[in-house]
């Protein structure tokens, strides 16, 4: 299961108050905290700093690759952001994200090529978002034969069927779950990944909805997720999940992480 950790964003108080005042301490301290829970990418984001976001950026990601050798997750739906930063990153990062709308997938798919990063595709078109299963599948193969097309490996991109709030669609957590179990069958050499945080807003209680619904991504075929690996209760549950899946062979892996005070 591939994490990609997602605390360094600057619609965080904590981070944007940090990134303005140039305390780079707290960006160490998220940094290494989430490295140390078993992030395979830090995710980093300025997406706040209207104007000012690629240098907000920039200076982002030199602490961050100066603290942890994990390597980064570039969040930005601007190619010019994209293009500025990818330069910068010392290790093949994963690029988040791109859509079947022009002014993204044109601009930023040949970049992320260029540079040997992984991506993060989003269900989503210039004629909205995808809330069905089936429309959710078919933006899925537009956006592998895109990726194609600009000479990306199938092993690098991860498609995002893309959750929405469970209070104000009560289906749209079922419709991505069969769109993750059809795309892992259909196309095969694709990864899958989601945003948990996005199917629980509007209710209490929302870790709860978060990890319940991580395991029933995880029956279903995910194999990535952007989360908060420092959540022990949420990194319990996936670690679980994988295990009861045939994918911790022996639970060796539940094991070492709860010896380890991964798991709460």
């Amino acid at each position: 299961m591939l994490i990609v950790a997602e605390r360094i964003n600057s619609s965080r108080k904590a981070i944007n108050e940090a990134v303005l005042s140039g305390d780079a301490g707290i960006i160490r301290h998220e940094a290494k905290i989430q490295a140390d829970a078993g992030a395979d990418f830090v995710d980093v984001n300025a997406g706040t700093f209207m104007g000012e976001e690629l240098e907000r950026l920039k200076w982002i990601v030199e602490v961050v690759q100066d603290t942890v050798t994990t390597p980064l997750c570039i969040d930005s739906p601007d190619a010019e952001v994209i293009g500025g930063i990818l330069p910068l990153v010392e290790k093949p990062p994963m690029v988040n994200s791109i859509t079947l709308e022009p002014s993204r997938l044109d601009a930023i798919l040949p970049l992320a090529a260029e540079h040997g990063a992984r991506v993060i595709a989003l269900c989503q078109s210039p004629e909205g978002l995808a809330e069905t299963a089936d429309r959710k599948v078919r933006m899925a193969h537009e956006l592998v034969e895109k990726a194609e097309q600009a000479g990306m490996p199938q092993d690098f991109l991860y498609v995002d069927p893309l959750v929405y709030p469970v209070a104000t669609d009560p289906l749209s957590a079922v419709a991505t779950l069969d769109a993750i179990a059809a795309i892992k069958k259909e196309i095969p050499g694709v990864h899958t990944i989601c945003g948990l945080t996005n199917v629980s807003h509007g209710v209490p209680e929302r870790k709860l909805f978060n990890r319940t619904f991580l395991v029933a991504a995880i029956v279903r075929g995910l194999d990535s997720a952007i989360l908060d690996p420092t959540d022990k209760k949420l990194f319990g549950a996936m670690k679980a999940a994988l295990a009861l899946m045939g994918e911790d062979e022996y639970c060796l892996e539940f094991i070492e992480a709860y010896r380890e005070g991964r798991i709460g």
